[in-house]
């Protein structure tokens, strides 16, 4: 791929060209706490996508240092998803827990260099002594002035076991009255009695993120550490530890704004709770913003990194407009996509003169935007589904389908002409009746009169039945960031973010389609077949709409 140029290219052009190092290595961290999301694709496109540009190396390392919500099944589905996109981490997979027994080995040189202490007070109270970054200022904890001697027996208690979840604490001594809240003797161990998903029982203290971090970016010997802006605060912290552990310059951290888009939330936390309330119908629902839920609903990779690609990389706060990422992936499938009919709300159509029995073979392009693409054989019989609203018996003001005494042409076949309509008791059309102009030829009648309609239809004789959904946005607002204080976010999702048809007529080649085919369902979007669902085509996205580059 072609390097990118942005702020975060230009640092490490510098670098390089200041000789400070030789080759790039980067790395991805995520908290195996839940399902990777469209957000998600920024930071792995950044990381991976520098490395890669540079020939550098990227690493894939899980941050499970919070046993809390951490599972396996967050663990696969990320590298899953990672591998999907094609970010290949050709540094190695590593998780946080791998460096338990370094971080601990820190800790305690620290705690003997007289720059960590174990403090006694609860969480409640650490947040009174620290103060706050609207003027109230922070004072030392009583336990500040430990000996090291004493430091390092209490610490070795708590990793002994020995005391009660939040009864003691690490901290690094740093500066309580830094104007910077991160910076004020952060805590950077705590005690956590629960189990981890890889480590079992072995440990009953865990490292914080913040401490953490920038010792496993260091000793997997990662140049740039790429991460969100909300941790640019953190960033003093991050070069506290690499100083006073002696790792020298680098790693070096640098923060980029998070992506955002319009009508979805991000929060690992809201979408886990969607799941588990049932508004969705799991991580990978066609609405969610999970790389597993755009995956089943038919977007690609490369529509998704396109689309991050077009946010561009910056500092600053924005909201993208989910309509960019369905451009994305709209204008791929418009010339990559093989075309197939679908009648999504059907009414039969009866030719009478053509035989009971007669079949006949009609051959329409595959996509008529690719030379190469050629076409397939469709069956035309005397029985066929159209849509419902390719008919009106009284018609509005310039419709150019199909009325009684009126001609259409049925898509890459014959001219037909209504001559009656079937009803039932309640008086709603069940069939309606044409004739069909033999001698049209490539759709053309043979006395050259005009025709303005199209429109497309599916033998009867052969169609496959299946259900439909047509997927919309999850949430009504806009900017789900920006909600009044107090707001309840699930007030705002679409009553209408899927609507399911049944009894769909599809042509027969579909029946064999996979969940990874994707088609342009004439006049009426791009579908994939679901992933779960049997007999069920999603829409990934509308045939058009007004949005523009």
């Amino acid at each position: 791929m072609d390097k990118p140029s942005n702020f975060l290219t230009e640092i490490i052009d510098a670098d390089l060209a200041a000789g400070k190092i030789k080759e790039i290595h980067t790395r991805f961290p995520p908290e195996p706490n839940g399902y990777l999301h469209i957000g998600s694709v920024k930071a792995i496109w950044i990381n991976w996508g520098i490395a890669h540009a540079y020939g550098g190396k990227f690493n894939l390392r899980y941050d499970d240092t919070n046993p809390a919500r951490e599972d396996m099944e967050y663990v696969n589905s990320i590298r899953e998803d990672l591998e999907w996109l094609g970010a290949i981490p050709n540094g190695g997979v590593f998780y946080g827990s791998d460096y338990f027994d370094k971080c601990y080995e820190y800790a305690e040189k620290l705690i003997l260099d007289g720059k960590a202490y174990v403090c006694d007070l609860n969480r409640d109270e650490m947040r009174e002594y620290r103060g706050d970054d609207a003027g109230k200022p922070g004072k030392d904890s009583p336990y500040r002035n430990r000996t090291p001697e004493e430091n390092l027996d209490l610490f070795r208690r708590m990793k002994a076991g020995e005391f009660a979840d939040g009864e003691k604490t690490l901290r690094a001594k740093i500066d309580m009255a830094s104007p910077n809240m991160n910076m004020r003797d952060p805590a950077i161990y705590r005690i956590k009695h629960i189990s981890h998903h890889r480590q079992g029982d072995k440990w009953c203290i865990y490292p914080l993120y913040d401490y953490a971090h920038p010792i496993q970016d260091a000793l997997e010997g990662i140049t740039h550490s790429m991460c969100s802006i909300e941790f640019e605060n953190h960033r003093p912290l991050y070069e506290w530890v690499i100083e006073n552990l002696g790792f020298g310059e680098f790693p070096k951290q640098r923060e980029f704004a998070r992506l955002n888009m319009t009508n979805t939330v991000m929060s690992k936390r809201y979408l886990r709770e969607l799941v588990e309330l049932g508004i969705v119908d799991g991580w990978d629902d066609p609405r969610m913003p999970t790389l597993c839920g755009l995956r089943r609903r038919g977007y690609t990779p490369e529509s998704l990194i396109n689309f991050v690609q077009m946010a561009g990389v910056a500092k600053a706060y924005s909201l993208q407009d989910a309509r960019m990422l369905e451009y994305c992936i709209r204008t791929e499938l418009d010339t990559s996509a093989e075309r197939r009919v679908a009648v999504l709300n059907p009414v039969k159509l009866i030719i009478d003169n053509i035989a009971d029995g007669d079949v006949q073979t009609f051959a329409l392009p595959n996509n008529p935007k690719s030379e190469t693409a050629g076409t397939r054989d469709v069956l035309l019989t005397k029985e066929l589904w159209i849509e419902k609203e390719d008919f009106a018996e009284v018609p509005p003001p310039k419709f150019k389908r199909l009325t009684i005494g009126g001609e259409v042409r049925l898509m890459g076949a014959y001219i037909v002409k209504c001559v009656g309509v079937d009803k039932d008791e309640n008086g709603d059309v069940t069939a309606i009746h044409c004739t069909a102009d033999i001698e049209t030829s490539n759709g053309m009648p043979a006395d050259g009169r005009k025709v303005k309609g199209t429109i497309h239809w599916v033998s009867c004789k052969n169609a496959v039945d299946a259900d439909i959904k047509l997927y919309n946005q999850l949430f009504t607002e806009q900017d789900m960031n920006a909600l009044p204080d107090g707001a309840d976010y699930k007030d705002y999702l679409n009553p209408e973010s899927v609507v399911t048809l049944t009894g769909c007529k599809l042509e027969a080649s579909l029946a064999d389609a996979k969940p990874t085919d994707r088609f342009q369902f004439v006049r009426n979007g791009y579908f994939t077949r679901d992933s779960k669902s049997e007999n069920t085509f999603n829409r990934i996205v509308t045939l058009k709409d007004s949005y523009k580059i």
